[in-house]
């Protein structure tokens, strides 16, 4: 079945080819990531890249899709998520949880409000989870991920939700074989599911290759693979919430506004752990790459509208 979908590329491939890197939209499945600009990230062990704060050169325009107004989001945890490996664990997929509960109606956010006549709210809901073993082994393909949202929802054990944006969250054990890892770090699609158009998405514990998949080593909760999961949770929602079929929000290039502020983190600061942070969303601090907000001026990289 042919499908749109859009990519997070990882870090070390950004590295090489550009810090701000996106990759235009794939035609099918099993496409190849193209296209990335800017300039270097930092080290492990430096602060985060803060990144321009200039006017992006390739900015954003709307060609006419839908977008998510309230996406409201369910998380599929695939693997095993009660290991003794300090990050796939209960505490991790709470991490995970208290993000979704407490990033709707944020500042940062509340940048999709910034996008002209979308009428995107700036609001999340969480929707719940529901947990599965390994019904397609541990190496997963593009296909198997729509399986298992598919069989979450006419199984029952997720609501079959037209303004849901189901995330497939599997364990650092799990490899998702068309470039989890080399070529990318998560990504979002839409397909036919239950008789529907659905949106969904995939990212993998960033622990399974934490110099490509996460900007540091020691993460702000304790956890650097599920803290690095976050961040990259966060670019395809805002990108999922935007251009959730591949057809609204996007540069000429076909990158998306989370492709466009990849690997930039703005301001940052030093966790009682020594982990980097941007923002604290609830009682938690995060770090998590900026996002493209809409300003008289121009269009920026920015943590808030």
């Amino acid at each position: 079945m042919h499908l749109r979908l859009h990519r997070t590329l990882v870090l070390t491939v950004a590295a090489t080819l550009g810090m701000m890197a996106f990759a235009e939209a794939p035609e099918v499945i099993h496409h190849r990531l193209n296209g990335n600009e800017g300039g270097p990230h930092a080290s492990f062990g430096a602060a985060p890249t803060a990144g321009s704060t200039s006017a992006l050169t390739s900015p954003l325009k709307n060609y006419g899709g839908q977008v998510m107004t309230t996406p409201t989001v369910y998380v599929i945890w695939y693997g095993n998520w009660a290991q003794g490996n300090g990050t796939d664990t209960a505490s991790g997929q709470q991490i995970v949880t208290d993000f979704f509960n407490t990033i709707g109606g944020s500042p940062y956010f509340n940048i999709q409000q910034t996008y002209p006549g979308s009428g995107i709210t700036g609001n999340v809901n969480y929707g719940g989870a529901t947990t599965v073993a390994y019904p397609y082994g541990a190496s997963l393909s593009d296909a198997n991920i729509q399986s298992i949202v598919s069989d979450a929802i006419t199984g029952g054990h997720l609501p079959n939700d037209a303004t849901g944006l189901y995330f497939v969250l599997t364990s650092s054990d799990v490899n998702e074989a068309s470039g989890f890892c080399s070529q990318y770090c998560g990504w979002h699609t839409h397909g036919t599911i239950a008789g529907s158009n659905h949106r969904y998405g995939f990212i993998g514990n960033a622990a399974r290759c934490i110099t490509s998949c996460a900007a540091q080593s020691v993460g702000p909760n304790g956890n650097a693979g599920v803290d690095g999961m976050v961040s990259v949770l966060a670019h395809e929602l805002e990108e999922a919430t935007t251009d959730p079929d591949i057809a609204t929000w996007k540069t000429r290039r076909g990158a998306e506004n989370g492709d466009s502020c990849a690997w930039t983190f703005g301001t940052t600061y030093l966790t009682a752990n020594g982990a980097y942070a941007n923002m604290k969303l609830g009682t938690r601090d995060f770090l998590i790459q900026r996002n493209v907000t809409f300003r008289s001026t121009g269009q920026y990289c920015a943590l808030v509208k």
